[in-house]
């Protein structure tokens, strides 16, 4: 026996993982889920909270504070309604985005980066659709956890105007979905604190121009159009129909953006995660 064969024996070797679907789930993305449950108890609970009364400053800030000025405005349908009605879909949109991308940006950072979590977890049976169909899952949870907090609130206050708001949560879900699909395999290529700012600075100026605050017919029509391509226009509109009742075939629309999205952002970061530990 060699020198080289006795070290390769005494190293840890990976599990075989076979070809093709094998190779990328061994459909255990359950032990993900769990294990991030457990951390976001011990150790994480502080920032989830934090995420989930942030947009409930802003309702209470512009709907309330800034609508008692403001007054009405003008649905899809052009039916008057009240600033803090119109506005808190957007932000009910916000709150799940917010909490999908944070949950599959920052907390990926840490363990791909520093924890090196994922190293270990593919030394085991799990497959990289695993480990990524996971943490998207753990933070679909939390988006879909600020969405329901916040469309509790919305409910409190009046701010459901259509009986259709019960289907805001599963919208919610879906742009949760979207957003945390695209998340995890994007910041697999950012390896400083400085690159994760640019994160902060692609979500605020599309936070603020997504139709938030004000209709997109302020906007000339080539801004008009660039915003109609944001993932975030996408979503607060959907969210806006379900909960002031203006259905019609653009929600399919919606709907089919955010399939598009979660499809090419599962299979983005399995090939993404697969690349950088098993190739």
């Amino acid at each position: 026996m060699t020198l080289r064969d006795a070290s390769l024996r005494g190293a840890p070797q990976r599990p075989s993982r076979g070809h093709g679907v094998a190779a990328l789930y061994a459909g255990n993305a359950r032990s993900v889920v769990g294990r991030g449950l457990l951390a976001t108890r011990s150790t994480n609970w502080i920032v989830v909270l934090t995420g989930f009364v942030e947009p409930i400053f802003y309702l209470l800030s512009l709907g309330v504070g800034l609508g008692a000025y403001v007054g009405t405005v003008q649905d899809a349908a052009g039916n008057d309604i009240p600033y803090a009605a119109y506005i808190a879909p957007a932000l009910l949109a916000v709150s799940a985005m917010n909490g999908a991308i944070y949950d599959s940006t920052w907390n990926v950072f840490f363990k791909l980066n520093y924890q090196k979590t994922y190293e270990g977890m593919l030394t085991t049976s799990l497959g990289p659709f695993d480990v990524a169909l996971g943490e998207i899952v753990l933070a679909l949870l939390r988006g879909g956890a600020y969405g329901l907090g916040f469309l509790l609130v919305m409910q409190a206050a009046g701010l459901n105007l259509a009986w259709t708001a019960v289907f805001a949560l599963p919208a919610v879900l879906v742009v949760a979905f979207g957003f945390a699909s695209l998340g995890m395999g994007i910041t697999s290529y950012l390896k400083t604190f400085q690159q994760m700012d640019w994160i902060t600075f692609f979500l605020l100026p599309m936070f603020l121009l997504s139709a938030t605050f004000y209709p997109l017919a302020v906007y000339p029509e080539p801004v008009q159009w660039a915003v109609m391509a944001l993932p975030l226009w996408h979503g607060v509109e959907l969210v806006r129909g379900l909960t002031t009742g203006v259905l019609g075939p653009a929600m399919l629309v919606h709907l089919a953006y955010y399939a598009v999205m979660i499809a090419v952002g599962l299979a983005f970061t399995t090939r993404r995660l697969r690349a950088l530990f098993l190739d």
